[in-house]
This record gives C-alpha cells, sequence and structure tokens, in this order.
C-alpha cells in the first residue's frame, strides 16, 4: 500500500517529530509509514486522515499485488 504521508506533513511544514507525537507513535513509524516498510492498523489510518482532515482514500493508495 502506498501512501502520500511524507507529501502531506511537508507540505503542512511538519517535522516526522511533531506528526509523529500528535498521533500517539513514534517518529520510527512514521519514518516507517512513509517508506512503504509499514502498513498502518485501521485504527491508525483513521488517526491520520482525522489529523490532516482528509479521507482515508486521500492518503492511502491500495495496490493490488500482481499474482
Amino acid at each position: 500500500m502506498k501512501n502520500r504521508i511524507e507529501e502531506i506533513r511537508k507540505e503542512r511544514g511538519l517535522k516526522q517529530e511533531e506528526l509523529a507525537e500528535a498521533l500517539s507513535v513514534s517518529r520510527q513509524t512514521i519514518s516507517s509509514l512513509e517508506n512503504g516498510r509499514y502498513n498502518p492498523s485501521i485504527s491508525l489510518a483513521f488517526k491520520v486522515s482525522a489529523y490532516f482532515g482528509m479521507q482515508i482514500e486521500e492518503i492511502f493508495i491500495y495496490e493490488e499485488e500482481s499474482q
């Protein structure tokens, strides 16, 4: 799953640490999300979308894996 977290965070002038604190996660979690190494729980995805005031689909892009 791809996401636009880094793009949106930078547009709003936030540091990874600031976003992590606002979402009650570690900076490493934000880094892993941005680099695609970690897919968020549905709860965290909702927190991210609520924080940015956007729909989940505007932030997270589901790409079906090819078989």
